[in-house]
């Protein structure tokens, strides 16, 4: 079995949180789905929990970030087109989230980001080739 990832993001209303993914198209696991937690299902191998502040704070002894001030994390999440790039970002605004850098285009890649309600920053790539060998 390979190494499966859950990121664990702290948010300040777990309802409101779950109907933005929601809207996003993703799914939650509801084993790990309670009044405390939601586990977003990115993939097979990749996962979300999205706790509240108390949930997130039996987990670490140190304060949680505050998101309009300081990042935590760049969580970056690949696509198979520059359209579902678009497509997500667009959902993700029109679902209460916001646009916090223009989109990017390198070449290879075409980058495009957005903030969800809690402020985490979530970085949306397509690559349609590798990088340049310098």
């Amino acid at each position: 079995m390979g190494t499966k990832i859950f990121v664990n993001l702290p948010v300040n209303n777990l309802e409101r949180s779950i109907e933005f993914f929601s809207k996003l198209g993703y799914k939650f696991n509801p084993q790990f789905t309670d009044d405390t937690a939601a586990c977003i299902v990115i993939s097979e191998t990749i996962f979300v929990m999205l706790l509240t502040h108390s949930k997130f704070r039996d987990f670490t002894p140190k304060s949680i970030c505050d998101t309009s001030k300081s990042a935590e994390v760049l969580l970056c999440l690949s696509c198979e087109s520059r359209l579902q790039v678009e497509d997500l970002v667009a959902k993700a605004v029109a679902a209460g989230g916001s646009i916090y850098a223009n989109p990017k285009d390198y070449g290879f890649m075409y980058q495009h980001s957005f903030a969800d309600p809690d402020g985490h920053q979530w970085e949306l790539i397509h690559m349609n080739a590798m990088p340049p060998q310098k």
